[in-house]
């Protein structure tokens, strides 16, 4: 866990040194919103560009669950939950600014408001805690077709290859954060070697707190911490180093909205099992029930700048604060639901057969 965390680290800071947006070596939410906005999916003109990293992790998970004999098509467990809550989850980092891997990148640069959004993520991921030993579980899933499992991937290598063919077909940023990017091929690189790493290691920023609660498990919280330090010594070294709250690169400083939103994501994530990155190695492993999870965070990608829902460094916007609440609320009573209808089919086969 802590070769993996550094790995992840060192390929961030990487990819932020050769023109990557500051604090957003790797961000899985606002690469997300980038490609959204490549295919048009949403009109904000400086957040459109799309992001070979994204193709890179899940192509390769793909190739290391092939060689290693995990790939494992399954799918079918609550779809229309799973979509839903991606799609929440993916519009709770967009008012925080970030997933939990810019959160820690952003904390290993100074920006003290991660810090608030790590206290919301580790609290909205208790609170899950809480409804997993209450009884909380989505439906089983079943085994499919290796085509079923397959498609998720072929698709996105599909794109990459359109993408690397006739770059002009997807809508690009002039200035903005989309404008900032790596080279395409150290990007694609970088997100295929993350991609393997995080599907050998089973590497996730809200399974971390999720074992800690659960299992009393510290070991993915060392590849976190390792992730953090790294990031942090790279950042002094290169003189990219400022503590503070206020004047961080792409951030806000409200605290309650950094908590909240953070807070959910980490419910979400809970449910769902796994943050953004997870979800995206899931799917490159065979998983339809994280794919559609993807493609819920895509179209929360587009909503959330279609309808003015994402936060800017001024700040969060009223709409963005109303969706976090609601968001949170709708989440719990998924929870509430799934808790009584685990309870029911456990009643359920315990009375007798002729009843």
């Amino acid at each position: 866990m802590i070769i993996c965390g550094a790995i992840i680290g060192a390929v961030a800071l990487t990819l932020g040194e050769a023109g990557n947006p500051a604090n957003m070596g790797v961000c899985v939410a606002c690469f997300l919103r980038d490609s959204a906005g490549s295919f048009n999916l949403h009109s904000a003109s400086a957040v459109q560009y799309f992001r070979p990293e994204i193709t890179g992790f899940v192509i390769g998970a793909f190739a290391s669950a092939l060689l290693f004999r995990e790939f494992s098509a399954k799918g079918g467990s609550a779809p229309v939950i799973r979509f839903t809550l991606g799609f929440f989850m993916m519009l709770g980092c967009l008012v925080f600014l970030g997933c939990p891997l810019r959160m820690m990148l952003r904390l290993g640069a100074g920006d003290l408001n991660a810090l608030i959004g790590l206290a919301g993520l580790v609290a909205g991921i208790g609170v899950g805690c809480l409804f997993i030993k209450k009884g909380f579980t989505l439906p089983r899933n079943y085994r499919q077709s290796s085509l079923e499992g397959a498609l998720f991937p072929i698709i996105c290598l599909a794109l990459l290859l359109l993408f690397l063919w006739n770059g002009e077909l997807f809508r690009a940023s002039v200035k903005g954060p989309g404008a900032s990017h790596a080279p395409v091929w150290l990007s694609l690189i970088g997100g295929v070697l993350i991609g393997i790493v995080v599907q050998r290691s089973r590497f996730c920023f809200i399974g971390m707190a999720k074992n800690i609660f659960l299992t009393r498990n510290f070991s993915m919280a060392l590849g976190v911490l390792a992730l953090t330090l790294l990031v942090g010594i790279g950042n002094l070294y290169l003189g990219k180093f400022t503590a503070g709250f206020e004047h961080q690169p792409i951030a806000h400083a409200d605290g309650v909205w950094n908590f909240l939103s953070m807070a959910l994501v980490g419910l979400c994530g809970v449910f769902i099992t796994g943050c953004p990155l997870r979800q995206l190695v899931r799917a490159g492993q065979g998983s339809s029930d994280a794919a559609i999870v993807v493609l819920g965070m895509l179209l929360g990608a587009a909503a959330a700048h279609n309808f003015s829902l994402a936060s800017s460094p001024a700040g969060p916007t009223a709409g963005g604060k109303i969706i976090v609440i609601i968001g949170i609320l709708l989440t719990l009573i998924i929870g509430v639901i799934y808790i009584f209808r685990a309870r029911k089919i456990v009643a359920s086969a315990g009375k007798p057969a002729d009843e």
